[in-house]
């Protein structure tokens, strides 16, 4: 079926089952905070070009990390032990976007467009979006970001500027998230680097599940 068209003056998405096979779902509308939390309430969230109007995605199948399945290898558990780790949230949310933005411009470019920057640090200065920050031995390692509400994280972007910065990032946060009995961290899109530290695969379905639970008691 076609893509939907969305209307900026209605706060609105079509039903998340009629998304194309690839996830793309809707095109055009805004990047308010009204329209982004509604969104992630539904699992869409927008991804695209600098050149491109804004496309929205709501994948059939979800690929999430549960923070107390995170997997930590042999390997970093040794790297751990030799090097003095620490983990910072919010430590400057807009510097770490646009330091994940810098890594991708350099490869293989970025969605994270001036647009998308200015709309997720409204989403932090609001109470909803966080980053988390790892530090090996003193130094910025690494870190990442995310939409944050009640019980559910749905993770944006990650560097790295030291070896393992953002795997020991997104250890720190799935530490935190254990703690504090969220549901999942959303990751959108499979990659081996999430595979091996304790991503799956789950149904649209049983993912709305997860949030719902996750609304229950912010």
């Amino acid at each position: 079926m076609p893509v939907f068209v969305l209307d900026p003056e209605q706060l609105v998405f079509p039903d998340p089952r009629y998304a194309e096979d690839d996830g793309l779902l809707a095109i055009g509308g805004d990047l308010s905070v009204k329209r982004l939390l509604l969104a992630y309430r539904h699992g869409i969230f927008p991804w695209f070009n600098e050149d491109q109007p804004i496309l929205w995605w709501c994948p059939k199948e979800r690929y999430i990390i549960r923070p107390e399945a995170i997997h930590i290898s042999k390997s970093m558990r040794r790297y751990m032990r030799h090097h003095e780790i620490r983990i910072q949230t919010d430590r400057d949310f807009y510097d770490t976007m646009h330091r994940c933005r810098l890594k991708r411009e350099h490869a293989e470019g970025t969605w994270i467009t001036d647009d998308m920057e200015r709309a997720y640090t409204t989403l932090h200065s609001t109470g909803y979006a966080m980053s988390v920050e790892s530090y090996v031995d003193g130094e910025l390692a690494g870190g990442l970001y995310g939409v944050h509400f009640g019980r559910c994280f749905f993770g944006e972007s990650m560097f790295t500027d030291i070896e393992n910065g953002s795997k020991l990032a997104l250890i720190g946060l799935a530490h935190i998230l254990e703690h504090t009995g969220h549901k999942f961290i959303d990751c959108q899109f499979h990659t081996d680097h999430l595979e091996s530290m304790g991503g799956e695969y789950i149904s649209y379905e049983e993912y709305m599940e997860l949030i719902r639970e996750g609304l229950e008691d912010p």
